[in-house]
Parts: structure tokens; sequence; C-alpha cells
């Protein structure tokens, strides 16, 4: 009934289905919920889908029962391969959808598998936009997000006031695949960040410095970063709960390789980040945060993790 008394109350508000309910998925779909809209959610895990409908949401048993009725269907899944799976195929969103709807997809995937869902999609009368966001789970559940999209204006327009409940800043880069081109660089200025952080960690704990002191004055100056603003904490209690996993860091690393390989551009320090942060998932380390680079340069630095 809640659900009803929401579309009802807002009939201006496009009905919603969202796949893909993990880390980030959850908490952004309880945000377009507080926003007023009406989600229809499905993913794998039972007790995410239970949250979903604890929330004011509606559990869906499939893809197809999600989507059937949806004027806009976002997609928050790990990688390319589970962004066709869900997408393609009978039972996918293509398939099931209706004519017209708009797909957002804000799974961090290859920018090549955007343009081409968005090829796929537009023979099927549903237009598509690639929006990866960056923020991690505090910036998700806070609606602070950064949201880059690749697609046409005016499905950006269109999409805009649902973005606007889940981020804060909300660029359309370009056309289809420039979201994704730019989350990868965003993904790559984020590891050699955190790379760069836990060096300085590992330096200064071997140097006798007050730890909190030096990472309180170093991000008050030009050392400064939203990575130190929102890891130092991670760093300080040695706390590598995921908000963003290593496997899905050494992912996007991958993403951006070889992106930046197809396109002539040399990512010297990328490449050795993306190597230490192979290395970190090597070591059973891929399921902790990516604040849990500090594991590796300690390792390096001979300490017994």
């Amino acid at each position: 009934m809640s659900n009803e008394r929401a579309a009802s109350s807002h009939p201006d508000r496009p009905a919603i289905a969202w796949i893909g309910l993990g880390i980030m998925g959850s908490p952004m779909s309880e945000n377009l919920l507080k926003a007023g809209y009406d989600v229809t959610g499905y993913t794998l895990e039972q007790d995410k889908l239970d949250r979903l409908a604890a929330a004011g949401g509606t559990a869906a048993g499939s893809i197809a029962e999600a989507v059937r009725d949806a004027d806009v269907v976002i997609t928050m899944v790990p990688a390319s391969p589970q962004v066709e799976a869900i997408s393609y195929g009978p039972d996918g969103i293509l398939e099931n959808a209706r004519p017209g709807a708009l797909l957002i997809d804000m799974s961090s995937i290859t920018p090549q598998t955007s343009v081409d869902l968005a090829k796929a999609a537009k023979d099927k009368g549903i237009r598509v936009l690639d929006a990866p966001v960056s923020g991690g789970e505090a910036g998700a559940v806070e609606a602070v997000l950064s949201i880059m999209v690749g697609g046409e204006q005016a499905d950006f327009d269109q999409a805009k006031p649902i973005f606007e409940a889940l981020g804060k800043t909300i660029v359309l880069c370009g056309p289809h695949g420039s979201g994704q081109t730019v989350k990868a660089a965003n993904q790559l200025i984020v590891a050699v960040n955190i790379q760069a952080c836990a060096e300085a960690v590992v330096f200064l704990e071997r140097s006798g410095v007050d730890l909190k002191a030096a990472l309180d004055v170093l991000n008050g100056g030009l050392a400064g970063s939203t990575v130190l603003t929102r890891k130092k904490d991670n760093f300080l209690n040695r706390d590598f709960k995921p908000g963003f996993r290593i496997d899905l860091h050494h992912k996007d690393m991958g993403i951006v390789t070889d992106a930046a390989r197809n396109v002539g551009a040399s990512l010297p320090v990328g490449a050795v980040v993306a190597q230490l942060v192979a290395s970190l998932r090597a070591q059973g380390d891929g399921g902790l945060d990516h604040s849990a680079l500090l594991r590796a340069v300690e390792r390096l630095s001979g300490a017994q993790v």
C-alpha cells in the first residue's frame, strides 16, 4: 500500500526498477525511496530484497518482473560480465523492458561494454545512459556521489532529478562510454592517491610521529584529499571493512590500463599501482577495502601482516 500511495502522490515521477542491491545499490535505492520514487528491485541475495522491502520498496522475483512496468531501469552490478548477463538474453532487461524505457547503468565497466549496450538497446527502442559513480559506500549512503554520465543530452535531462536524489556532482561527459572513461580516470587517481597515503602512513609510523596529528595537518594542506578524509580512520584503526573492495579496484585498474593502451596514453605510475593492487589481491586481501593497500606497503617494509 505504501508504494501505491507513493506512486499516486507523485504521478510525475517515473516508476523505477533497480537491479543489483549490493554495498552501493542498497543505500542508493533507499535514497530514491526517501525522495518519493516507487522502486521495484531485484538482486540475487534474499536479505537484500528484504532490506529493500523494509525500506518501502517492492521486491521482485526476477529481472523480467522488476523491469516489466518500469519507466526507468537502473543497474548497479560489479563488472562488465554481470552487466551483460542481466541485460541480454530472454530473461534480461532488453527483452523484458518496455520500448521507450530509459536504462541507466551505474556499474563501473569498460567503455566499450557501454557503447555496445547502447547500440543493442536502441534496436529495442530502449534509451541508455552509462552513469558510473564515485564516492564509495559513504557517498552512496549520504547521497553525495559524483556521477559521470555518457549518452544523449535529452536522456540526461530526463534522468537529472533521479541523479540529484543520489549524488551531488552530476555531469554529462559526452557520448555513450564517456562516463565509463571518466570513471576509469577516477579509479586511477584514487588508487595512486591511496598508495601515496599508505606509503606516508608507514613512513610516519616508522619515524615515531603521532600519526593522527600528522594526518590531520597533512589533510589541511596541499596533500589533503577526499581520499585522505574518507580513509584516514581506516589507516589509523587498521579497519579494512570493505566500502570498496580491492577485487573491484583490481578490475577497474585493468579497465584503465587497457583503455589507455588503446588510445596510446602512457600511465607509468598507474601501471605500478595496478600491479600493487594485483599483488594485494593475490595475497588474499581482495575482499578488503582498497585502503588495505597499506598492508602491501607494510609487507614491503618488512612487517608481518
